[in-house]
C-alpha cells in the first residue's frame, strides 16, 4: 500500500459525518494514542482527571484545563485576586495551654515553619480574631478552664509590625468557645459561652480600625450553640456548626450540629440560614478559610470513634446552599486554628482525642480553588504551647 500523505479531514463515505472506526485506528503500524479528554461542567471540581482534561467551574464562571497535574483557569473570568482583608503572614493565637503566644509566618511562601510575633495581654484561648488586613483583632476567650474567667477583651496588633497587643475595647458581654468574621472594614464576633457556662446566640462588632466597644449586631438562629466556625467573602459572614443545648441555660444537650447561617455584613440584622455541613460537628478551625467567593471549614469534634474529624467542606458564600466534600486533613484534628492569603488556606494545630499524641504542631495547606486533600506547609513553634482552640488571622507582612 502507498503511504497517505497531507490529509486534513476524514468523513464518512457520504461526506457529511464522522467515520466510524470499528477495528481501531493504526498509524506506522501502532495504536494512535489518541484519545478523547474528559469534560466536565458544574460545581464540584472533577474527581481523578487526566492531563488535557476540561472543566467548566461554573460557580465561578472559568473554563479550566488539567495541565501539569492541577488545573488552571484557561477562559472566563479570573476568581477575583485576594481580598483586602486578608494578606500573606499568618498568625496562630493563643491555645489551650492558656498562652499568651502569637506566632506568625509567610502563608505566600507554599511553606516554613513560625516564630514568635510578640505577647497577648493575658493567656487566652477560644478565643476569635479578624483581621481588616493591616490589623488583626482579637476578641473574648479565658483562661484556666473556667467559666469565670471568661473575658470581654478586645486586643489588637499590626500585622507587618512584630510586638505585643495593645487593648482595643470590650465586647458587650464577657464569653468564649466563640467565632469571628467580618470584611475589610468591620468584625463580628458570634455564639459563645459566657461566665455563668450558659451558650449564647449573640453577634456584636467593631469597626476594625477605630478602637472601642462592640455594638449589639443581632442574633444567630440557633440559640445555643457554641464551639462554632466561621468564613466570610466581602459581603457575607458565615457560622456554622457547634455544640448545642436547648434551652441555652442548664438545656437539654442535643448533640453537635452541621447548620450554617448568615449575615451580611453591613447591615445590623438577626442571622438567615445558609444551609449545612456535610458532617455534624463542632470545635471546627478557627479563623476564615476563604478567597474571594469560597469559604472552608475543617476539622472538629464528631460524635463517634474516631471522634476527631480530618474532614474538610466548602461552600460558594454567595450563594447559600449545603456545603460541598473539598478533602482531608492528616489526620482528625479537633480545635485547629485556620486562616488564608487569598489563594492559600492553612490550617494549624489541633488536637486529638484519647489514643491519639495530644497537640500537633503541623501547619497544612490547600489551594482553596482546588479541592483537594491537604498537604505539609511547616511546624508551629512548640505543642508545649497548646495548640487546640487557639485563634487564626492572616493580614500584610509589610
Amino acid at each position: 500500500m502507498s503511504d497517505v500523505v497531507g490529509i486534513e479531514k476524514i468523513t464518512d463515505r457520504a461526506g457529511t459525518g464522522a467515520p466510524n472506526f470499528t477495528n481501531g485506528f493504526n498509524v506506522a503500524g501502532s495504536d494512535s494514542g489518541i484519545s478523547p479528554h474528559a469534560h466536565t461542567e458544574g460545581a464540584t471540581e472533577p474527581s481523578n482527571p487526566s492531563n488535557g482534561d476540561a472543566w467548566w467551574d461554573s460557580d465561578n464562571d472559568v473554563y479550566k484545563v488539567y495541565i501539569d497535574n492541577e488545573w488552571k483557569d484557561w477562559l472566563g473570568t479570573t476568581p477575583s485576586s485576594a481580598p483586602s482583608y486578608l494578606g500573606p503572614r499568618g498568625f496562630s493565637i493563643g491555645g489551650s495551654s492558656a498562652t499568651n503566644a502569637i506566632q506568625y509566618f509567610d502563608i505566600s511562601a507554599g511553606s516554613g515553619n513560625a516564630s514568635d510575633f510578640g505577647d497577648l495581654l493575658l493567656n487566652y484561648y477560644d478565643a476569635a480574631a479578624v483581621s481588616n488586613g493591616s490589623r488583626i483583632v482579637l476578641g473574648g476567650g479565658y483562661s484556666n478552664n473556667s467559666p469565670s474567667e471568661a473575658k470581654n477583651v478586645l486586643q489588637y496588633w499590626a500585622s507587618a509590625t512584630t510586638g505585643n497587643s495593645t487593648d482595643f475595647g470590650d465586647l458587650t458581654s464577657a464569653r468564649y468557645h466563640l467565632s469571628a468574621a467580618g470584611d475589610a472594614t468591620r468584625g463580628i464576633w458570634a455564639a459563645g459561652r459566657n461566665s455563668s457556662n450558659l451558650k449564647t446566640n449573640t453577634m456584636d462588632y467593631v469597626t476594625l480600625a477605630s478602637a472601642g466597644n462592640a455594638t449589639d449586631f443581632g442574633d444567630r438562629t440557633i440559640n445555643g450553640a457554641d464551639y462554632i466556625s466561621s468564613t466570610n467573602d466581602a459581603t457575607y459572614s458565615v457560622f456554622g456548626g457547634g455544640e448545642q443545648k436547648v434551652p441555652p441555660s442548664s438545656g437539654t444537650f442535643t448533640g453537635y450540629t452541621n447548620t450554617l447561617d448568615y449575615v451580611t455584613t453591613q447591615t445590623t440584622a438577626n442571622a438567615t440560614d445558609f444551609g449545612d455541613r456535610t458532617i455534624v460537628t463542632y470545635d471546627a478551625h478557627q479563623g476564615v478559610v476563604a478567597d474571594a467567593t469560597r469559604g472552608l471549614f475543617g476539622g472538629g469534634y464528631i460524635s463517634s470513634s474516631p471522634y476527631a474529624t480530618n474532614v474538610i467542606d466548602y461552600i460558594t458564600i454567595a450563594s447559600p446552599g449545603n456545603a460541598t466534600d473539598f478533602g482531608d486533613l492528616d489526620t482528625g484534628r479537633y480545635g485547629p486554628q485556620g486562616t488564608s492569603d487569598g489563594t492559600t488556606g492553612v490550617f494549624m494545630g489541633g488536637g486529638d482525642l484519647p489514643g491519639g499524641s495530644g497537640d500537633h504542631d503541623k501547619i497544612q495547606k490547600v489551594t482553596i480553588q482546588t479541592a483537594a486533600n491537604a498537604t505539609d506547609f511547616g511546624n508551629l513553634v512548640s505543642t508545649s504551647l497548646g495548640y487546640t482552640s487557639g485563634a487564626g488571622a492572616s493580614g500584610a507582612a509589610s
